[in-house]
């Protein structure tokens, strides 16, 4: 069965590849479409001097050497209102940061990954009831880890619960059995995609599909059901039909070798020694070289710019300078609150534990988190905002009352920090109309 997918999906790649070429030359018009225009504060209703307090805020983030370095955008209205940036490469390189600087992402993939998707259905390719196996058949008799054993699951996930982490799968930050086999098969070295998803395939799920929210490699899944679906790799998907079309010139699985003087150091903070320690790949394999597949929902490298585009294609209900990738209706569908169930697990999250969110004012939609109560996250912000982070401490958020998308880069992994919520709350704080 496997085989005969991987032969269909052979002969698919090749009629894609062909359509996707003559789809780039009209993409290529799009790329030459103009930056976010800048504007004064005050003409999108912030207050300058209120946005001052943002600056002064990161600048001792930085001065003190909490971070190394740093940058912020944060448009309303598709105008750029404000940016910051301060710091340097590293805290073992003092070479002033460049506005151009790359960063790893991280799990701000995710949301890329989810709008590749998203396209898909738009297109009539899937329904989102779908199973999984439907392209990844390696999943077919999927087993639940039990205590005394694994057992059948109750149904197959279905694209849905890819999307919104419901699907039962694993990640590698927890002591959980499932989690340490999926640390032990090392799946993110894995050399190409379907020798990870055979791996996954070859690890039991955690819960039965559907249970309960737990954040996971589904959104690596979810990019591999893309390649699959689409007929091409994922890396020309996402290049030719979201970073082409979007102009975003330095958003990329692997750092080209032209580029890698701008890629920004990594951190860990050592309580110890109350300093920043510059590592290298980390637990994810992230190094310039990418992994050894492009996972879709860890691997991506990207600057400000870049990733202020996508979320300013995500603020206008789609579509940016021209280029539309996904209908306005799917944008609000995929910002609105999907969970049903209780959440478990722990990882990536934008405001704080996961664990103790749902269902008290933090949901998640198809690929973002959702703000569902502001008085109950006790976080000053919208209801309706989504957002998602990275491991190393980025984060993007739109609020769609407001009409305003930000994005904030650094690398500092698992920062103790309150940082997020506190730019969060202090740009909010600074919108006086």
């Amino acid at each position: 069965m496997i085989a005969r997918h991987l032969v269909r999906r052979a002969a698919g790649r090749l009629l894609a590849a062909t359509a996707f070429a003559v789809a780039s030359a009209t993409f290529s018009v799009a790329a030459l479409a103009a930056e976010v225009p800048r504007t004064a504060p005050e003409a999108v209703g912030f207050s300058a001097e209120r946005l001052a307090r943002i600056d002064a805020l990161l600048q001792d983030y930085v001065d003190s050497g909490r971070l190394a370095g740093i940058q912020v955008r944060i448009d309303r209205g598709g105008l750029e209102a404000h940016r910051f940036r301060s710091g340097t490469m590293g805290a073992d390189d003092d070479r002033a940061l460049p506005e151009d600087a790359i960063w790893r992402i991280y799990s701000m993939t995710k949301p890329i990954t989810s709008v590749a998707a998203l396209m898909l259905y738009e297109e009539g390719v899937f329904q989102l009831t779908d199973p999984i196996t439907r392209f990844l058949p390696e999943f077919e008799g999927a087993q639940v880890y039990g205590e005394d054993g694994t057992v059948d699951a109750a149904s197959m996930p279905t694209i849905a619960q890819l999307l919104t982490h419901t699907a039962g799968v694993g990640y590698v930050f927890t002591p959980h059995p499932v989690d340490q086999m999926i640390r032990r098969a090392d799946v993110f070295a894995s050399p190409d995609m379907d020798s990870f998803v055979a791996k996954m395939a070859g690890i039991p799920l955690v819960d039965h599909p559907g249970e309960q929210w737990r954040y996971s490699l589904a959104s690596a899944l979810l990019g591999a059901l893309v390649e699959r679906a689409a007929g091409v790799p994922l890396e020309q998907f996402f290049a030719e039909r979201i970073f082409e079309p979007l102009d975003m010139r330095d958003t990329f699985f692997r750092v080209p070798e032209s580029k890698r003087d701008r890629l920004v150091r990594n951190h860990v903070w050592s309580a110890e020694h109350g300093v920043l320690v510059p590592i290298d790949e980390g637990p994810l394999h992230v190094s310039a070289d990418g992994m050894g597949f492009p996972a879709g929902g860890e691997g991506l490298f990207s600057t400000i710019r870049d990733y202020q585009r996508f979320a300013e294609m995500l603020r206008g209900g789609g579509e940016l300078d021209g280029a539309r990738l996904l209908g306005r209706k799917t944008v609000e569908f995929m910002a609105s609150d999907h969970l049903v169930v209780p959440a478990a697990g722990s990882g990536e999250a934008p405001t704080v534990d996961f664990r103790n969110l749902y269902p008290g004012g933090f949901g998640f939609g198809l690929g973002f988190g959702i703000i569902t109560s502001p008085q109950q996250l006790g976080v000053l912000a919208s209801e309706g905002e989504f957002s998602w982070g990275g491991a190393a401490g980025t984060i993007f958020w739109i609020d769609p009352v407001e009409d305003i998308a930000v994005v904030d880069m650094i690398q500092l992994m698992v920062s103790p920090w309150p940082f997020r919520n506190q730019l969060r709350s202090m740009t909010n704080a600074a919108l006086v109309d």
